[in-house]
């Protein structure tokens, strides 16, 4: 007596199958989890943080053209003027977005020192608070000498207790970017080698003498993928906590709302890997068609620093593309105890990304 064929069997012993294989290749299980944990070990034991120091200041600071020390300082190429209401600016202060909240105030006598200058800093950003002191000091200096050598200092400094904050450590900038850039990886390199080897080898072709549909194939070989990688996600998270000290806010239900949404950006990524092995005519082409996707993102997408950094006429592009705002969720999530559920700007533009790489990859892609 015949029974029915079952399509959900089948799927599961393709990715069950699929998924045996991708351990048994050495390749795949270096760039997924050897790779990114290199740059983390590398980056957990350097410590440190970026050059790049952001400010913003109160509403009562003179920012006029008599002030010489606001007009220098917002000259400077290493600082990074925050333009937003004080109540947002003493909010980023706390979560280490930005290192210090600056007055500057003139003395109502008219006599030296012409301006008081209070730093009010976080303990979430006081590793960042050196440099800028040391730029003010220097501004400073360079004013006394030229305007008033004789005279008292131009400007006073002072430093306020700083606000309660949590501690922004490399390894919080450094492991989404790296855990972001190894999905990125995945998605892109995996899929694309995987469906071209199986259609140059036939092995698509074999599917089809089954009773199999083509939309199961590749749930089946799909499913293999995501969860080959969420147990890299997994790994990386664990060494970069236990380690390293990754920062998770929530505890387990932040471990939990970063795997999903490693799952959202996996899936995205998936597209770019979709298109590569349509595209790709030989074996040698998927590469470069590959690092075309890849590549911009790596150096661009705040993997090893903030997109801050950059020039202001390459930060619209910085924020276009899908890896950075993958990043910046996890960021979010992660450090300033954010849910999925604020991450609404970065998972719409993640989703609009993953509709126009599905259609492109309907298009393109070739099953023979």
């Amino acid at each position: 007596m015949s029974t029915n064929y079952s399509q959900w069997k089948a799927m599961l012993a393709i990715s069950k199958a699929s998924f045996r294989a991708i351990f048994r290749s050495p390749s795949a299980v270096i760039f997924s989890f050897a790779f990114p944990l290199i740059f983390i070990l590398v980056f957990g034991f350097i410590g440190g943080g970026s050059p790049t120091v952001r400010i913003g200041f109160t509403k009562t600071t003179d920012t006029t053209q008599r002030n010489a020390v606001y007009q220098q300082l917002s000259k400077y190429k290493t600082i990074r003027i925050v333009e937003k209401s004080e109540e947002e600016l003493k909010n980023d202060l706390s979560k280490g977005r930005i290192t210090a909240l600056i007055d500057m105030q003139p003395n109502k006598t008219d006599t030296f020192p012409l301006y008081n200058i209070s730093i009010q800093t976080s303990t979430a950003s006081v590793d960042r608070l050196a440099i800028l002191q040391s730029t003010l000091k220097d501004i400073i200096v360079n004013i006394d000498r030229r305007a008033a050598p004789d005279a008292p200092t131009y400007a006073k400094i002072e430093l306020p207790p700083p606000m309660p904050g949590r501690v922004y450590k490399t390894i919080d900038f450094i492991l989404p970017g790296q855990l972001g850039f190894s999905l990125l990886s995945a998605g892109v390199f995996g899929v694309a080698f995987l469906f071209f080897n199986l259609r140059q080898q036939l092995v698509l072709k074999r599917f089809f003498a089954t009773p199999i549909k083509r939309g199961y194939i590749l749930f089946g070989e799909g499913i293999s993928r995501v969860l080959f990688q969420l147990i890299t996600a997994v790994v990386i998270l664990l060494i970069g906590r236990f380690v390293f000290g990754f920062t998770l806010v929530h505890g387990a239900v932040t471990f939990i709302e970063l795997l999903l949404l490693s799952l959202v950006g996996l899936i995205v990524f998936m597209g770019f890997g979709f298109i590569v092995s349509g595209l790709a005519k030989n074996e040698s082409t998927i590469p470069p068609f590959a690092n075309m996707f890849t590549l911009p993102q790596f150096l661009l997408a705040g993997t090893f620093f903030s997109i801050d950094t950059f020039p202001k006429w390459l930060q619209p592009i910085c924020r276009i593309l899908p890896l950075t705002h993958l990043n910046d969720a996890m960021r979010n999530i992660a450090f300033e105890g954010s849910h999925l559920i604020d991450c609404g700007k970065q998972l719409g533009i993640l989703g609009i990304w993953g509709v126009v790489l599905y259609a492109v990859a309907i298009k393109v892609f070739k099953w023979e």
